[in-house]
């Protein structure tokens, strides 16, 4: 499956950005999909993630303020975030993980700045 990352951009703390992952394929049979980031100078982290039946889970850092979702018949998923600030400052990548492996999308950059 292919994975196209989009949304990110610079936004003012407090502000909010959307980011959406379009799959290359169906995505309403896909066991988990989701988004890590990664920061400069620190390790890949998760962010939030869906399953095939609409379960989620949420960092600590985000929970409360990001919310994914999914859009089944155009076979994408969305990042809703809010009240943004410089530490959610990252590269975010979207992932699928099915049975036959994790695939990653490309990441798209958010940057908050003060």
């Amino acid at each position: 499956v292919q994975l196209q990352a989009s949304g990110g951009g610079l936004v003012q703390a407090g502000g909010s950005l959307r980011l959406s992952c379009a799959a290359s394929e169906s995505i309403s049979s896909i066991h988990i999909m989701g988004w890590y980031r990664q920061a400069p100078g620190k390790e890949r982290e998760p962010v939030a993630t869906i399953s095939n039946i609409g379960s989620t889970y949420y960092s600590n850092s985000v929970e409360g303020r990001f919310t994914i979702s999914r859009e089944i018949a155009k076979n994408t998923i969305h990042l809703q975030m809010n009240s943004l600030d410089q530490e959610d400052t990252a590269v975010y990548y979207c992932y699928v993980w099915k049975p036959s492996g994790a695939y990653w999308g490309q990441g798209t950059q958010v940057t908050v700045s003060s």
